[in-house]
């Protein structure tokens, strides 16, 4: 009987399924280089890790409503010459992640914040965090909405979690008004717990008066 036909319920029995796709060629591959069943087994392990870390980095992505072209390696630096190449650098890196830092994108429209912090976003994505990135608009209408429908509590406690808010477009309209406190809550929440990435058109002499 065919080996490949006994082991395929096997495989999924164990959830091992995904070895599947590469069996056949390993089995090539190490005839061929007269690998020891060791180096073989270790070759189909590795594929199946790789299958599983970029099946979770995809569901992280699609959570993370990040759009998918919009990384580091699509960046133009050269689009804006007061871009810092080495704080972007420094920032791939993802420390500040770790070091539960907040990192500002402050800057006139169509200098690429937006592409910049959703392209940090994927580096931290890739590094295995959780992300989510909102526009300022949205993530204050989905704090109200749970506030009306007495579930703030619960929504606040989820996005004090998040390893990685990213929010765009922040300040668009000054925050006077009661149910702007929610948004002060939620930054509160994740001070120095979780990191928090805003980027901004305000100049720095404009942020007074948009509280």
């Amino acid at each position: 009987m065919n080996p490949m036909l006994q082991l395929e319920p096997l495989l999924k029995q164990l959830r091992l399924s995904g070895i599947l796709d590469s069996l056949e060629a390993r089995n090539r591959q190490a005839i061929e280089a007269k690998l020891a069943y060791t180096d073989f087994l270790a070759l189909l392990v590795e594929d199946e890790v790789a299958r599983r870390d970029q099946r979770q980095f995809t569901q992280r992505l699609r959570k993370a409503q990040v759009v998918g072209d919009k990384t580091l390696e699509r960046f133009d630096c050269n689009h804006n010459p007061s871009v810092n190449h080495a704080l972007i650098a420094e920032l791939a890196t993802c420390r500040f992640v770790i070091e539960h830092a907040p990192v500002l994108i402050a800057g006139p429209t169509g200098t690429g914040k937006s592409h910049l912090v959703q392209s940090l976003c994927h580096c931290a994505l890739r590094a295995g965090h959780e992300v989510l990135f909102i526009s300022h608009a949205k993530l204050l209408a989905q704090l109200h909405a749970a506030r009306a429908t007495d579930s703030f509590e619960r929504k606040l406690r989820q996005l004090a979690r998040v390893d990685v808010l990213a929010i765009d477009d922040f300040g668009l309209r000054p925050m006077r008004s009661p149910q702007d406190e929610d948004f002060h809550d939620l930054i509160d929440a994740r001070y120095e717990r979780t990191t928090t990435l805003l980027t901004s058109n305000l100049h720095f002499d404009e942020w007074g008066a948009a509280f």
